[in-house]
C-alpha cells in the first residue's frame, strides 16, 4: 500500500469508480445498482462536485481508482453539523487497509475542517468486515431498519451507525 494516493475524485475518475460498483461484493452491499453507465456516473460526479455539501475522496493506486469515499452533509439548518457517509473497496484490494486509510481521511475532513458533530452511515447487517471498520473508527451501532433493502433477490436488514464528536 506504499503506492495509495488519496485525493479529491476528477470526472476521469468516472470508469473506474463504475468498474468497482459493477463488483459482486460491491453491488451486493451497497444502495447502486451493478449497471450504471460511465456517462451516468459522469454526470453524477459533475453534480457532486458542484455540490458544496459533497466530499468525495479516491483512493488510487498505480493510477487505479480502488476506493471510493464520501461524505455529505446535510443541507438543512437544523442538520448541517451531521453528515451521511459512503465507501466503497474494489474487491481486489479488501483487507490490505484501503477503508481504514479512506475512513482516517475522510474522517479527518469531518472533524478538523467541517467541525462536524455527528456523521452516519447504513451497513447491511451481515457485512460484518464493514461493521467492524466502521466500530474501528468510533462508529456505534443506532438501530436496525428491517427490510430496508433488496439484495440477491430477498429482502435485507440496514444498520444504522454514527459516530459523534
Amino acid at each position: 500500500m506504499s503506492d495509495l494516493m488519496i485525493r479529491h475524485v476528477e470526472i476521469k475518475d468516472a470508469a473506474d469508480i463504475v468498474a468497482i460498483r459493477k463488483q459482486v461484493t460491491v453491488a451486493q452491499n451497497t444502495l447502486g445498482l451493478p449497471y450504471q453507465s460511465v456517462k451516468r456516473s459522469e454526470q453524477f460526479l459533475e453534480t457532486a462536485l458542484a455540490d458544496p455539501t459533497c466530499y468525495i475522496l479516491v483512493a488510487e493506486e498505480d493510477e487505479k481508482i480502488v476506493g471510493i469515499c464520501s461524505i455529505k452533509v446535510f443541507d438543512n439548518p437544523k442538520m448541517n453539523h451531521a453528515a451521511t457517509l459512503g465507501i466503497m473497496v474494489h474487491e481486489a484490494y479488501h483487507g490490505k487497509g484501503i477503508g481504514n486509510a479512506m475512513m482516517t481521511e475522510i474522517l479527518k475532513l469531518s472533524d478538523e475542517w467541517l467541525m462536524l458533530k455527528r456523521v452516519e452511515l447504513g451497513v447491511l447487517s451481515d457485512n460484518e468486515k464493514a461493521i467492524k471498520l466502521y466500530e474501528k473508527h468510533g462508529f456505534e451501532k443506532e438501530g436496525t431498519k428491517k427490510y430496508a433493502i433488496k439484495k440477491n433477490g430477498i429482502y435485507a436488514d440496514e444498520v444504522i451507525m454514527a459516530r459523534y464528536r
